[in-house]
């Protein structure tokens, strides 16, 4: 049914595996629109009362596929892309399960906006996560300014996205971005045994805590995801983008020059 995501339901949890492996689950255009799908169809399913966020592979998510933005012959439409990108972080924070977000390996850029976007995240030892859009000249997507803000504030959440720092899982941990720090190699274990954990508790109490706390917030989130897709579809016009595109590409260290 999908190319690029597997979905799985055991009973009352449902299991999201993000599938590109061979690209770190990097995020081309198909895997944007098919994660906005599944949100979307979760949204109506009421047998559903947790769902697990994983990656296949070596990582989570590297985040955005910047390969697939500079393929001369099929590059990504940048309007389209983030009609997606919305649809996905609207659907996501508004579904009614709890979701848990089992990272291992990397979780950047539009993966970590995914993460931030989850009620709770367990984190391998290794894991790397980084909001790094800045690397090659835009503004994160998927609400990542939304959900920084709510997890860390206005002021954390500026000098992350500006900096761009991968950050190790215990910096995370200790900045309140993660919520569990778990071995390498668990963390899809660990997140079935909290799932069971809450599904063994008066979880329609939790899922109803949850639409309160998450309602009152959607005017913000819609607001945010309009000026992230204007932003970035600006910014994707500018010369530092560009620069910072084509030094990821060839490997070297950007030259930008604020234009």
């Amino acid at each position: 049914m999908y190319k690029t995501v597997e979905l799985t339901k055991e009973g009352r949890l449902a299991r999201l595996t993000l599938n590109r492996p061979e690209a770190m689950n990097a995020m081309d255009d198909v895997m944007m629109k098919e994660l906005a799908d599944v949100f979307e169809s979760l949204k109506e399913d009421n047998t559903v009362q947790v769902l697990i966020i994983q990656g296949s592979g070596r990582a989570f998510s590297a985040g955005g596929d910047i390969k697939k933005m500079v393929d001369p012959e099929n590059p990504m439409d940048i309007g389209t892309v983030m009609v997606d990108v919305s649809r996905l972080a609207k659907a996501l924070y508004t579904l009614p399960q709890i979701t848990i977000a089992a990272v291992h390996g990397a979780a950047a850029g539009l993966g970590f906006s995914v993460v931030l976007g989850c009620d709770y995240i367990i984190a391998e030892e290794n894991s790397k996560l980084a909001m790094n859009f800045i690397g090659i000249g835009l503004v994160p997507d998927g609400a990542g300014h939304f959900f920084l803000k709510e997890r860390v504030g206005v002021p954390q959440a500026k000098q992350l996205i500006w900096s761009g720092k991968v950050m190790a899982s215990s910096e995370a941990l200790e900045k309140g971005l993660i919520d569990e720090l778990v071995g390498d190699g668990i963390a899809t274990k660990y997140a079935d045994g909290y799932a069971q954990k809450l599904l063994a508790s008066p979880i329609a109490s939790m899922m109803a805590t949850k639409k309160i706390l998450h309602a009152q917030q959607i005017d913000e989130l819609e607001n945010v995801l309009k000026m992230e897709s204007e932003a970035q579809v600006s910014m994707r016009q500018t010369a530092d983008h560009k620069e910072g595109i084509m030094a990821f590409v060839q490997k070297r260290q950007p030259v930008f020059k604020g234009n």
